[in-house]
């Protein structure tokens, strides 16, 4: 049977000292330590591997030390540390509920609380992966992690906190575990590897620090692999090689090639990235990493923001130095326009082609454009510059023409001079780009002007009732456009005064918020106010007269009265009406 242990677990820290990159839980921690002031639930939550299961076995191995050192760590000498470390302790328990997350693994777990510690102060209860508690589970815990006994203590880990139920969290001390910066992992990595006799590069480490991603535990188990890949020798490339990791190498090449304009060297790059396996993703999220990096290297205040090698970092700020900003900008947004609209792209290569034809000419842009600039274009109707420079004079515009005169004695003077250079049939070879032209500026800019030319009605009442009527003859809602017909209309300068019969009437039209704004459109006066009163003269008639009951005879007095030959046709056949009937 093999004695090999992994460095996961046989560096594991088992001391406050030994944590790497979590200071800010190790003091808190410990001064409650010191202090006595120790809460009776915690719960450690953050990403995977970062400590949060080792920081609370540390925590119950010295709170149950029976001789603490005066930093606040264990002593590693008595009765109750050396059952720790053999594993023999009955003073803490731990569960792990991704395995044991029902009611009655709960319920166990509080028979248990009743009984009080053998040796030492505490007892304590780890439950890991917490989340995968069930609700009932949750419930069932609840009355005891608010009220446990004295020498009770709960420390509770996760990685998901925001599956686990307020209730639980608001009876918890909450500790915000972080990622491990690259530049302590790297460190902790060195500290093994002269421990282990191992050889290892400077940059080999930090390429594992990159892959762990902030979790130790995994760059660790990567370190692993890695020695016994190359047998006890870490260099650059065969960590590469094996991790399966695109070499920086060809980034700075990319880059070169673009500052030169070489687009040939920068697909025959590309094509060579794909014939060593690498997925068209891998090389555009590595190419936007590497331009951002370079960004960052402009600035003196964000070089720490760089977390690389001291060697890699020289690079990036040689590189740097020699790209324009205008570039790094132009290309950023190439790559990340890319980026976006990447699983949309049917071809693949030629998709990341094209990006990278553009970032070969981006630093020849006048101005940087966004995405929102392009949506959003300047209210005053200007459109920005956005061509390429073509190597050789191919055409060449005349500077703005000043107001002309009123009486010129030239008639054959052009209105606008453009000089153009012919080109000859041999000169075209020798053009490394069309010349480009945005068309969606030269949309935007006939659209300007075409609303610029917008002619508005003139504001008087024959207008405003004409534009009334059209409104109204497009409303759907049968009762609107009875409203909109029965309104009695006076413009009084920038006031449309609107004389309704009823109250109802009055709320249909001060709901209509599109009418007024309708007609400010068409009239082309955003100031211009409706004001909505009730006329009299405009009510219906009185509902008494309407709801009267006639008698029979007056019933009849009004049908003759509509229709004479009634009377008529009852004289003629001397016919008697009875009105008691």
């Amino acid at each position: 049977m093999s004695s090999f242990v992994v460095s996961a677990r046989k560096y594991r820290p088992t001391r406050f000292s030994d944590m790497v990159g979590q200071e800010h839980i190790v003091r808190t921690l410990q001064n409650a330590i010191r202090q006595d002031k120790l809460a009776h639930a915690f719960l450690f939550c953050g990403p995977r591997g970062v400590g949060k299961t080792s920081a609370a076995r540390i925590l119950a191995r010295t709170i149950n030390c029976l001789d603490r050192t005066p930093e606040g760590e264990a002593c590693g000498k008595c009765a109750t540390c050396k059952a720790f470390a053999e594993q023999q302790t009955f003073n803490i328990i731990e569960l792990d509920a991704a395995s044991y997350n029902s009611v009655e693994h709960i319920r166990n777990l509080t028979d248990q609380v009743r009984f009080q510690p053998q040796q030492g102060a505490y007892k304590v209860f780890i439950i890991d992966e917490v989340h995968m508690l069930s609700s009932s589970a949750f419930n069932a815990f609840l009355k005891t992690l608010e009220e446990p006994p004295p020498y009770a203590l709960f420390i509770l880990a996760t990685t998901e906190k925001h599956k686990i139920i307020p209730t639980i969290l608001s009876r918890c001390q909450i500790f915000d575990f972080r990622r491990i910066p690259a530049a302590q992992t790297v460190s902790h990595l060195e500290h093994i590897c002269q421990e282990e006799g191992i050889q290892a590069e400077d940059e080999a480490l930090h390429i594992i620090a990159q892959k762990g991603e902030g979790s130790l535990r995994d760059s660790l188990s990567i370190f692993d692999r890695l020695v016994s890949f190359t047998q006890g020798q870490l260099t650059y490339d065969n960590t590469i090689e094996n991790l399966n990791v695109l070499d920086y190498d060809y980034y700075f090449k990319m880059v070169e090639a673009f500052m030169v304009e070489a687009y040939s060297e920068a697909f025959i790059l590309f094509d060579e990235i794909l014939r060593k396996g690498f997925e068209p993703e891998t090389f555009v999220l590595g190419l936007g990493e590497h331009l951002r990096q370079l960004l960052v290297c402009k600035q003196q205040k964000t070089v720490p923001l760089l977390e690389a090698s001291d060697q890699l970092k020289s690079r990036y700020a040689n590189q740097a130095n020699q790209a324009p900003l205008r570039f790094l900008l132009s290309a950023l947004q190439i790559i990340n326009e890319t980026d976006i609209a990447f699983p949309r792209a049917r071809n693949k290569r030629l998709h990341v082609e094209l990006a990278l034809l553009k970032m070969n000419y981006a630093h020849r842009q006048e101005v940087v454009e966004l995405s929102a600039e392009k949506k959003n274009p300047d209210v005053n109707g200007t459109v920005k510059k956005e061509v390429f420079d073509l190597p050789g004079e191919v055409l060449e515009q005349a500077p703005p023409r000043k107001s002309a005169p009123a009486k010129t004695s030239d008639k054959n003077t052009p209105t606008q001079q453009t000089k153009v250079t012919p080109v000859r049939a041999e000169d075209t070879d020798n053009l490394d780009t069309p010349l480009l032209m945005s068309l969606e500026h030269i949309e935007q800019q006939i659209r300007l002007q075409e609303d610029e030319k917008e002619v508005h009605l003139a504001l008087n009442q024959e207008n405003i009732e004409k534009l009334w009527q059209a409104y109204a003859g497009e409303v759907e809602s049968p009762s609107l456009k009875s409203v909109l017909l029965n309104v009695g209309l006076e413009l009084h300068r920038e006031v449309i005064k609107c004389g309704v019969g009823t109250q109802f009437a009055r709320t249909v039209l001060q709901q209509e918020n599109d009418l007024v704004q309708y007609i400010r459109d068409r009239v082309g006066l955003p100031s211009l106010q409706m004001e909505i009163y009730i006329d009299p003269d405009r009510a219906p008639e009185d509902q008494d007269q309407k709801r009267k009951i006639l008698t029979n005879k007056e019933k009849f007095d009004l049908m003759v009265e509509t229709n004479p030959l009634i009377k008529t046709l009852q004289e003629k056949f001397t016919l008697r009406i009875d009105h008691n009937g």
